[in-house]
Formats: structure tokens, C-alpha cells, sequence
């Protein structure tokens, strides 16, 4: 029929819109997250989470592929490719959830998303995409954004607000190592390695000392939410970036600011300020130019 077929922009478009869901995915995943591991921080320290986290993972993994007969997609060709990007993953989350017990949420995700500014710009160096001016523009309304929400201070600046920033490098790393693996690795390849490289590193970080701490019935509900929202995350991310370039799919996650910062205020009381919404504003404003002219091109 005349003007059934699709078009190679409404192609585009389609496959922003998956890419688009899939984020949206992700920040339900982390934001759950975020709000089970201030939970758990109670009793357990970060390495006993990740391991914890990582053993759900393993299971749910296996189980996954091996219902869906998926074993034959999980290779041993890249294992070191493989091993730097989790060992990124393994650090940044640890500093991520030490944040998350010490420091507000919303603060915690803000300094955090100083990660898609260090995609945007290592990207062209690792993955060969474009810095384009507009993504420019985009990478510098969202750190005045970020800067403007987090508004740190000698005063007030804590190991906190240090674990949150430099988490956040180590999440850009994990996700340009994502992206780099996408082309030759599929997605259960990539979830399958990271949940059992990292529950070999919590191993040896938590029993180091040889006292790790067991779940208890408190603490037991929300390792299972970490375990299951964290490979959740992981696997819309990993869907985004299969269907988008980096630069483009991460900044989506921006939008998870205010969502976490409603939370905060619904559940611990946090204060919610103007400057909030108005960083966030920013770094919407930014994120929406990045997209624009990723599809004008």
C-alpha cells in the first residue's frame, strides 16, 4: 500500500523510542535500587551487598539462559574486556552504595550524573562517535545543572559527596566498556560475566577478614530488590545501547533526579529545594538538545 512502508526516519525514530523505554527501565531499576541498598547498608558493609547482589544475580542469570536456551550466546572470546569493564562496575558501585547510606539521594544521583558529561566526552576517544557543538552545549548546561543541585562547598563537601563524584567516572567507564562489547557480545554474554566476575569480587573483598556478615530476615528482602533491580538496570542499558550511541542513550537517565527526589522526601523526610528543579531543568534542557541533534543527524 502507498506510504505503508516505513521510512528510514520513522526507523529512527522507532529505534530511539526502544532505546528511550529501555532507559526509562533503568531508572525504575536504580532508583529502587538506591532505596534497598540505603536499607541493607544498615547491617552489611558495600562489599557484603555486591556480593550478596551478585549471588541473586548469578542465579537469575543462569536460570534465564538456561530456560531460554541461550547458553550457546555466552562466550569466553573477550573474557579481559569483559574483566576491565566489571572491575569499573565493581568499584563505582561500591562508592555508589557507600553514597546512597551517608548523603541524600537526590545529591547522590546529581553527582552521579556527572557520568553521561564523561561519555559524551570520552566517547570519541573510545567508541569513535562524534562531539558535536550541540552535544557541547548539552554536556555544559547539564554539569551547570549538576553543579547548581549539588551546589558543593569546602564547608559542606564530605567522603559522601567524594564517593558519589567518583563513582560517577567509573559508571562512565562501565558504560563505554558497554558499548564496546555490544558489538560483538550479546546482552546474556555480557549480564552472565558480570554477575559472576563480580560475585568473585565480593567474595574476596568481603572475606578479606574473614567476617561477612549473613542477611538477616530484615535485611534478606532488600538484598533480593539489589540483586533484581540491578540486573534489571543493567539489561535496559544494555538494550539502549545495543539500539543507540552512547552519547545519546545515557543522558536519558538524567530524568531519574527528580524522580529520586521525590522519593527521598516521600520515604526519609529529605528536603526538596527550588534549586533542585532548577538544576534539573538544565540538565533536561541539555539532555533533550543532545537528542535533537542526534537525530538531525
Amino acid at each position: 500500500m502507498p506510504g505503508s512502508a516505513t521510512t528510514p526516519a520513522s526507523e529512527q525514530d522507532n529505534t530511539l523510542l526502544r532505546a528511550a523505554i529501555w532507559m526509562i527501565g533503568a531508572i525504575l531499576s536504580f532508583s529502587a535500587m538506591a532505596i534497598a541498598g540505603r536499607e541493607a547498608s544498615l547491617s552489611l558493609d558495600t562489599f557484603e551487598i555486591m556480593m550478596y547482589r551478585s549471588f541473586v544475580g548469578v542465579i537469575v542469570v543462569a536460570a534465564a539462559i538456561t530456560v531460554l536456551r541461550r547458553w550457546h550466546m555466552v562466550t569466553t572470546k573477550r573474557l579481559a574486556q569483559h574483566g576491565l569493564r566489571n572491575m569499573a562496575h565493581f568499584t563505582g558501585q561500591n562508592l555508589w552504595f557507600y553514597a546512597v547510606s551517608v548523603i541524600p539521594l537526590a545529591q547522590v544521583f546529581a553527582l552521579e550524573f556527572t557520568s553521561p558529561i564523561w561519555v559524551i566526552l570520552l566517547a570519541p576517544l573510545l567508541l569513535g562517535e562524534k562531539l558535536t557543538r550541540m552535544r557541547g552545549i548539552a554536556v555544559t548546561l547539564g554539569f551547570i545543572g549538576i553543579l547548581i543541585v549539588a551546589r558543593p562547598s569546602p564547608t559542606t563537601f564530605n567522603i559522601g559527596l567524594a564517593c558519589a563524584a567518583g563513582s560517577a567516572i567509573f559508571f562512565a567507564l562501565t558504560n563505554i566498556a558497554t558499548k564496546r562489547l555490544t558489538r560483538n557480545e550479546s546482552i546474556w554474554s555480557i549480564m552472565f560475566w558480570l554477575t559472576t566476575m563480580q560475585l568473585i569480587m565480593g567474595i574476596l573483598f568481603a572475606g578479606w577478614d574473614f567476617d561477612i556478615t549473613l542477611p538477616d530476615a530484615q535485611s534478606l528482602p532488600f538484598i533480593l530488590i539489589i540483586g533484581c533491580a540491578g540486573l534489571s538496570a543493567h539489561f535496559c542499558i544494555t538494550n539502549a545501547l545495543s539500539l543507540a550511541p552512547a552519547a545519546l542513550v545515557v543522558p536519558i537517565d538524567f530524568a531519574r533526579l527528580p524522580f529520586i527526589a521525590l522519593l527521598g522526601w516521600l520515604i526519609y523526610g529529605e528536603s526538596v529545594e527550588i534549586w533542585l528543579f532548577v538544576g534539573a531543568a538544565l540538565i533536561l534542557a541539555g539532555n533533550f538538545i543532545n537528542i535533537v541533534s542526534s537525530r538531525q543527524q
